[in-house]
């Protein structure tokens, strides 16, 4: 009889407590790992974006080394959380738990999805199919859940953010929202959606970024409001690929914006602003700029998948350009793998 073959481990970059830091008062991302090599690397554009005095610099160097701090936490401290909540929180809406059925998903999708994985399908096809907001930059739209469905998952995060379970911050950008995994939505909801639906539709979209081989994923919600985030400063995913659904609430304002790929020194000058259109998601890789504008009036609630390919990123971490100095962590870390699926071709996501 045989065995069944262990689960795969996933593992993040060692850069993850050094690079990338995002300091929102100065709208700057930063390397830290010393005092030396802040001042050194950044002085002069932090002085031109108002951290002049001593105490000014103290107290970003205080903030860089807790973030430092919480980044070394986070794995041991989301399982605890995780763990917490499986255990003690009550759902209001128990049937967005279900497995992801058909029902849930837009027709539009649903069509997309099933063309993209029949015999014959190409890209031309695909793209009569769904909305291309940038041929240029290679941004599409799709609706992608029902009205009803988006409406029972709001009803959901919100009584799990009105609830006294602990909450994980989305992301080091994003203060409001919800970590889907921690919530227990991966496996019922997001693992499905990605390999059942967003696979075959990436495969075609985005062949050069590992959309035929996503193996992973990091899910969350973010939240804008008054009195909480209102705007997201320029930044790129640390994903091959993204997809965006806005799941509502009435708002105006917080449009996204787009510039170019982030290894391609530019401007943003006259970046591409795209309007949010509740149930619909935007597709987009995951290194191109991009921003949200203020948020005028409302409340705006955005469910954002980063979409990884083992394949692509063990060769090079998107975040500090380099080879990925490889540390295990919990669930699907950051998306990286001690070994390359077998099957991959390497040469053809070259």
């Amino acid at each position: 009889m045989g065995t069944a073959a262990a689960p795969r481990r996933f593992c993040r970059c060692a850069c993850f407590c050094s690079e990338n830091l995002y300091v929102a008062r100065y709208g700057l991302h930063v390397r830290f790992r010393s005092e030396q090599q802040l001042r050194q690397d950044y002085e002069p554009i932090l002085r031109s974006r108002g951290c002049v005095s001593p105490k000014d610099f103290q107290q970003l160097l205080g903030e860089l080394e807790q973030e430092v701090e919480r980044r070394r936490r986070l794995g041991p401290e989301s399982a605890a959380r995780k763990a917490l909540i499986a255990s003690s929180y009550r759902p209001a809406r128990p049937e967005v738990y279900n497995l992801l059925q058909e029902a849930a998903l837009a027709p539009e999708f649903l069509a997309a999805a099933e063309y993209s994985a029949s015999s014959g399908a190409d890209l031309k096809g695909l793209l009569q199919r769904l909305e291309t907001v940038s041929e240029e930059k290679r941004i599409y739209r799709l609706p992608v859940f029902t009205a009803p469905f988006c409406q029972a998952l709001l009803e959901e995060l919100e009584h799990f953010e009105q609830s006294d379970m602990p909450k994980g911050r989305p992301n080091t950008m994003n203060n409001y929202g919800v970590l889907l995994h921690e919530l227990g939505l991966d496996e019922p909801l997001v693992t499905p959606l990605r390999e059942r639906f967003l696979q075959p539709l990436m495969a075609l979209l985005y062949p050069d970024c590992g959309g035929g081989w996503l193996d992973s994923h990091r899910a969350f919600v973010v939240k804008y409001a008054p009195g909480q985030d209102r705007e997201l400063g320029c930044h790129y995913d640390n994903a091959e690929l993204t997809l965006n659904v806005s799941l509502g609430k009435a708002f105006t304002g917080g449009a996204l914006y787009f510039g170019d790929l982030f290894q391609v020194p530019s401007t943003l000058a006259k970046p591409l602003e795209v309007e949010h259109v509740v149930g619909q998601g935007l597709l987009h890789r995951g290194g191109q700029l991009h921003g949200a504008r203020p948020l005028g009036t409302g409340e705006r609630w955005n469910l954002v998948v980063w979409l990884r390919a083992s394949a692509v990123r063990n060769r090079l971490c998107p975040m500090c350009c380099r080879k990925p100095d490889l540390v295990d962590d919990e669930g699907f870390g950051d998306g990286f793998t001690r070994e390359e699926p077998a099957t991959v071709d390497v040469c053809a996501l070259t």
